[in-house]
């Protein structure tokens, strides 16, 4: 992995960490996230809960995700064989972590 590559995979585990930290949740970068074998980029503490969060950042990779979410409150996809998942707002999220979603 290239400079450029870690440097941006850092902006974006930060940015995460510093959001989390903006809706008053105890927020850190996992270390060495990604060369290590402790998993995940960043842990939020919630009301009671701790979340292992994985980052990924692509400049278009994601496009069709965000169209499908367009102004929903959440997306839910599944794989084949394969649990759903529900991709929803990140300010959405830490509200719920931290209670204030009503």
């Amino acid at each position: 992995m290239g400079k450029s590559q870690r440097d941006k995979g850092w902006r974006s585990e930060n940015n995460v960490r510093k959001k989390a930290l903006d809706h008053e949740l105890d927020a850190y970068r996992v270390p060495l996230s990604g060369g290590a074998s402790i998993k995940g980029d960043v842990v939020v503490k919630g009301k009671g809960d701790s979340w292992t969060l994985e980052v990924k950042c692509r400049a278009t990779g994601f496009k069709q995700i965000y169209d499908w979410l367009g102004d929903n409150d959440a997306l839910v996809i599944k794989a084949d064989n394969k649990p759903e998942l529900v991709v929803l707002d990140m300010g959405d999220f830490f509200d719920l972590l931290a209670g204030k979603h009503g």
